[in-house]
């Protein structure tokens, strides 16, 4: 009897430890991660020409004979007309949208570090105007449902630069692609709308190719260039927001006292350990 009662409260004790294991995983703050926002203004060359031309010609004639008289009568109306037009300049608008590729690696960032957890956030729908940067109306409107925290991201800077440059004592020549990126992060409270969190991150990758020949003609790696960029920047993303919303990492595995192990209750699986972040600044 006394070993079923001793074998019972180690049961009851490991159950206990697993429900507060559990308790604290549903504390983790949910986040939703939103695709980066961007605005560019846009100028395109125009040209017009019209060139139109008309014209008209109205002709009668008539002619009378009696047997004392003859008599003729014509008449000619003639018309033209012309126009011409030319115009040329600049058109300049607003091109605003979600860049969909520079998430991902963020996203998994989050995942392997631990202490929050992730839930999927519904991409913007509406129309490019000033509305897709207003978070608190998409917040209202229910495109992030069960988030406690929505980061929300927007390009304040993009570029693709080709570049090109002699090797020294050699006749060969380096062709290097490169792409900066930096984004301004918010993390915000979506019960409060306060911002707990906010940063700019960059990231940037780069592809080079050598060229043995004058005329030579070189391909780059767009892809590589896109995937190195994004990788740096979730790297330095995350470190920011752990560094300011202050969520304990996990990777502790939650000890078992010995006097459970005989119950058969293990230890929870550790989390992956978290690679060493660089930040750049």
């Amino acid at each position: 009897m006394q070993t079923i009662l001793s074998n019972a409260s180690r049961v009851l004790a490991g159950l206990a430890a697993f429900a507060a294991f559990g308790a604290a995983h549903a504390a983790e703050p949910k986040i939703a991660v939103t695709d980066l926002t961007y605005e560019e203004k846009v100028s395109e060359y125009f040209r017009v020409v019209s060139a139109q031309s008309k014209s008209s010609i109205k002709a009668s004639a008539s002619e009378r004979e009696t047997d004392h008289s003859y008599s003729s009568r014509g008449r000619l109306d003639a018309r033209q007309e012309s126009s011409y037009y030319e115009a040329e300049g600049y058109y300049t608008y607003i091109d605003r949208g979600e860049l969909r590729t520079y998430t991902a690696d963020l996203k998994g960032a989050l995942l392997k570090g631990g202490g929050v957890r992730l839930v999927q956030a519904r991409p913007y729908s509406g129309q490019p105007t000033e509305k897709i940067f207003d978070i608190i109306d998409r917040i209202k409107k229910g495109f992030y449902p069960g988030a406690d925290y929505v980061l929300f991201g927007t390009v304040s800077n993009i570029a693709f630069r080709q570049e090109s440059m002699q090797l020294p004592m050699n006749s060969s020549h380096t062709g290097v692609l490169s792409l900066d990126l930096v984004v301004d992060f918010s993390l915000i409270n979506t019960k409060t709308y306060e911002v707990k969190a906010a940063f700019s991150a960059s990231g940037s990758g780069q592809d080079t190719k050598i060229l043995s020949r004058p005329g030579d003609r070189v391909v780059f790696n767009r892809g590589k260039v896109m995937s190195e960029t994004s990788r740096s920047l979730a790297e330095a993303a995350y470190g920011e927001l752990m560094a300011q919303f202050g969520v304990a990492r996990s990777g502790r595995a939650t000890a078992v006292p010995a006097s459970l192990k005989g119950a058969g209750i293990s230890a929870p699986a550790p989390a992956p350990q978290v690679e060493p972040v660089t930040v750049y600044k």
